[in-house]
């Protein structure tokens, strides 16, 4: 009879070597996008492809598979947490060694090209410069779709990276009901007669103030200065190397100091999961969420029903006023409330507001899914874009920048990431509303900018499990009921009522 315990600490040594290589990919990933000087693309490019063909191979060797197929069949002589991450590297070792290596290599190298072409592109609202590196994202991902197999469409592979068990099929009728309710709701809102003044909002913000404001919010949200960092950057994004090295990235609107508040206060919700992983799960699959739609309930949860909150207004204003003199003195909790919720059909998805955010989402994905299932090329992409922006937000594109351009996910070749983002706007409501009935002051611990009391809950109800369960497994243990879209639904119907209400009153 093997020794499972020693067969366990074999795997268990070979994954931190893996991980490690995975840490290494992203620091330098994350240096391409925050300091790399630009002359630097060609070689990181290599680079990239080097480490990402190096990681594949220690992952998918003969000494990997012989130790999982051992493993899996005698996960009865482990602990629940070794089984796990037993259970888990199969699942990931099992999509791996599908893979070829030359396609990782040619991914990573062609992913780099990608970001620093669409960094151009973006700047000078060229689509065309951009485009052959669409076209060969697309034409890698759908070959890595079919290497990994699927049943009704390539896409579904590729959705499986990042929410498992998840299908076009099964998204199609969810984000049809969310598409109509939010369209009702959208309608309903611009008959309102209280429409919010928000032109005080436009005018110089000093951004020194601004990211001096973002960091205090950041602190007081829980987020370790001391196992994190926040930089600038064209995207934010957030990025682990250890739960006690995840660093964020922000961006800053002159004109609009909401904007980095926002983005902030979201990568601040995914820094905050990957800082309260399990110390026990580092250097291992299991230091992860199970899937990004759960990854995005914890932004969302911060960035929407925490930071555009009343409560949250109230506690911070005096503190605006004392950042920027002179610019807020007649500005009231009010004002802000009204102006960080207010909807208005925009370009932009990262500042959009929360009824019409899910609506470019379904955008994105109709455009990915089409482009991954072959019925439209790159060169499609600008105009089915503007179109679509024009009938589900009904908004004119003035340039590339501001439509099909304004995303990294498709020059880092995410296909299949976007559903996450509205999947993490269901999941956030749900949790949401079972935190308030256990946490019976939740607003008013949001007032007094005490929100220890929040982020204990969600460590305890969402993250210290990682991969210890799935999404709808942690959802339904949390809740008591399997994901739905009701609760948020009810949330934003709730919300807005009273923000625009048919006759206008006190908020």
């Amino acid at each position: 009879m093997p020794d499972f315990q020693s067969l366990y600490a074999q795997l268990f040594e070979k994954l931190g070597e893996i991980v490690d290589i995975r840490h290494t990919l992203a620091l330098m990933q994350w240096d391409q996008e925050v300091c790399m000087p630009q002359k630097g693309a060609f070689a990181r490019g290599l680079q990239l492809a080097t480490l990402a063909g190096l990681e594949h191979r220690l992952f998918t060797d003969a000494e990997m598979r012989s130790l999982i197929d051992t493993l899996r069949g005698h996960t009865e002589a482990l602990s629940p947490e070794q089984a796990a991450l037993v259970r888990e590297t199969a699942h990931d070792l099992d999509r791996g060694i599908k893979i070829p290596e030359s396609l990782v290599r040619l991914f990573a190298e062609a992913q780099s090209r990608a970001y620093e072409e669409w960094v151009e592109a973006r700047r000078t609202s060229d689509f065309r410069r951009f485009q052959p590196h669409l076209k060969t994202m697309v034409d890698l991902s759908r070959e890595k779709a079919e290497f990994l197999g699927y049943e009704e469409s390539p896409y579904d592979a590729l959705l499986d990276e990042y929410e498992r068990g998840m299908t076009a099929t099964k998204l199609r009728p969810i984000f049809d009901a969310l598409a109509g309710r939010q369209s009702a709701l959208v309608a309903r809102i611009a008959e309102s007669p209280y429409q919010p003044d928000v032109s005080w909002l436009d005018q110089a913000w000093n951004e020194s103030a601004q990211l001096c404001f973002c960091e205090e919010v950041l602190r007081d949200m829980g987020y370790d200065f001391g196992a994190g960092r926040q930089d600038i950057s064209v995207h934010p994004f957030t990025t682990t190397f250890d739960v006690q090295d995840v660093r964020i990235t922000t961006r800053i609107n002159p004109r609009d100091f909401l904007s980095a508040l926002s983005s902030s206060i979201h990568e601040g919700g995914h820094a905050l999961y990957e800082q309260g992983l399990p110390a026990a799960f580092r250097r291992t699959p299991l230091a992860d969420a199970p899937s990004l739609g759960l990854h995005e309930s914890q932004s969302r949860f911060w960035e929407n029903i925490i930071g555009r909150s009343h409560p949250f207004f109230r506690r911070y204003l005096p503190r605006l006023r004392e950042l920027f003199p002179g610019q807020l003195d007649e500005a009231t909790s009010t004002d802000l409330y009204r102006a960080a919720n207010r909807v208005a059909p925009s370009l932009i998805r990262v500042d959009a507001d929360e009824c019409t955010y899910n609506l470019h989402v379904i955008l994105r994905f109709e455009i990915e899914t089409a482009l991954i299932e072959g019925s439209i090329r790159a060169e499609h992409v600008p105009e089915l874009w503007n179109a679509k922006m024009k009938v589900y937000l009904g908004v004119d594109v003035p340039d590339d920048a501001h439509g099909c351009l304004q995303d990294i996910h498709w020059a880092h070749g995410s296909f299949g990431y976007f559903p996450t983002y509205a999947l993490g706007n269901l999941y956030s409501a749900q949790l949401t509303e079972q935190a308030r009935k256990d946490i019976p002051d939740f607003w008013n611990t949001v007032e007094k900018g005490s929100f220890s009391e929040l982020l204990l809950w969600l460590r305890e109800h969402v993250h210290r499990h990682g991969r210890m369960k799935n999404s709808a497994e942690i959802i339904q243990d949390a809740t008591g009921s399997p994901p739905s879209p009701e609760p948020f639904l009810r949330y934003l119907e709730e919300k807005y009522a009273v923000l625009y209400p048919a006759q206008p009153q006190s908020v």
